[in-house]
């Protein structure tokens, strides 16, 4: 008999960053916007390199007693804007890269540790010259699966729940692909003996890095088209399309900078990789930018995202066979509306919309912890 999740719906809580702060007043926030479960961004006050161990262990007793009085739960830690910014796990100094694990991984595991919750994360980047060859490429690939393995046995001793990176869209910011995903994730369950998993953002998706035809280059214009390496784009400049062949051949070497359409689907990526992501993040979008929009009316017009399709799409992932190297299907499901305020936003218009976005999500979750194929059987 297949055996499906139960789902929940969630919010992350960097929407309320400096605004909403303290454990207490974002989980009375959130709670009022009709939902129980929260993902608590590193940038709401959460970040231990700034804010330090004392203060990370009063915050823990802090979320305690908001779960308790509002009736709420922190379901996952996330990664915010700071980590995310930075070459961090991936750094070309490895005294870098063992700074960001001691002192910035280790803390958010045991805080997820003491609360008994997941962890997601997105903490590294490849430098522009890491892409210019795909055997530095696969370097560091190589550095990041040994880090991340690290990260996951680390957390095998502790009590906190499934660990994941989000996947990225730009061939700079791995896994970037379907195949780099897969091959990820499989690679951290086995090498760490922990299963691994990753976050889909469902705007987080493109057909900007597809390979071009020769047809891209006809008018010698080569702004707006990828071609991968510095050199491709050297040669593009100077000669134009008589220097296709070449061009061609240096595409040929460096494979690991070039996605394929279904990359750029996120219905595609949940059909073949949704069971191996506990956390979906939800953002409206149209395709071509990941703006975090809301899911009101007139932006549901606009974008591509819609609760029937998702769910359908993520059933299918649990009805395929299991791979041989993958972790356990998740058991979990959190959809977690991750849509941003800016500086200059009203929070008191920013939280209708969070509202109109809940309204629109419970349509699909009207209960928490419902198996998925309930849902899909009740659209």
């Amino acid at each position: 008999m297949q055996m499906y999740p139960k789902v929940y719906l969630a919010i992350d809580n960097c929407v309320l960053y400096k605004r909403w702060t303290s454990p207490d007043a974002w989980a009375r926030v959130i709670k009022d916007l009709g939902v129980d479960y929260i993902e608590a961004s590193a940038d709401t006050e959460l970040d231990p390199l700034f804010m330090g161990k004392a203060y990370l262990s009063d915050w823990v007793d802090q979320v305690r007693e908001a779960e308790s009085k509002y009736g709420v739960k922190v379901c996952n830690l996330y990664s915010g804007h700071g980590t995310y910014s930075t070459l961090g796990l991936t750094h070309t100094d490895s005294r870098v890269r063992m700074h960001m694990l001691e002192n910035w991984f280790y803390p958010m595991i045991e805080v997820a540790g003491k609360l008994g919750c997941g962890f997601g994360f997105f903490a590294h980047a490849f430098g522009h010259e890491v892409l210019q060859s795909a055997e530095t490429y696969q370097n560091y690939v190589d550095i990041l699966t040994e880090m991340l393995t690290k990260i996951n046995r680390y957390a095998k001793e502790r009590p906190c729940g499934r660990l994941g990176v989000e996947q990225m869209y730009t061939p700079h910011q791995y896994p970037w692909r379907i195949k780099d995903a897969r091959e990820l994730i499989g690679r951290l369950t086995q090498g760490s003996g922990r299963d691994f998993y990753f976050t889909e953002d469902v705007g987080h998706h493109n057909i900007k890095f597809m390979r071009p035809e020769k047809a891209a280059l006809q008018a010698d214009n080569v702004y707006g088209v990828w071609l991968g390496t510095d050199r491709a784009f050297a040669l593009a400049n100077q000669h134009g399309i008589d220097a296709w062949d070449r061009i061609e051949a240096d595409m040929d070497r460096n494979g690991h900078l070039f996605s394929e359409k279904e990359d750029g689907d996120c219905y595609e990526w949940i059909r073949q990789l949704g069971c191996y992501s506990p956390i979906i993040h939800l953002q409206q979008t149209n395709g071509r930018a990941s703006a975090h929009l809301h899911f009101t009316r007139e932006e549901n017009e606009r974008g591509i995202i819609n609760g029937p399709d998702l769910l359908r799409a993520l059933k299918e992932s649990y009805e395929q066979a299991d791979g041989a190297d993958m972790p356990q299907k998740s058991d979990e499901i959190y959809l977690t509306l991750e849509v941003f305020s800016g500086t200059t936003s009203i929070m008191h218009d920013v939280l209708k919309d969070y509202r109109e976005s809940v309204r629109y999500w419970r349509e699909f979750v009207p209960e928490d912890g419902l198996s998925l194929d309930v849902l899909v059987g009740r659209l």
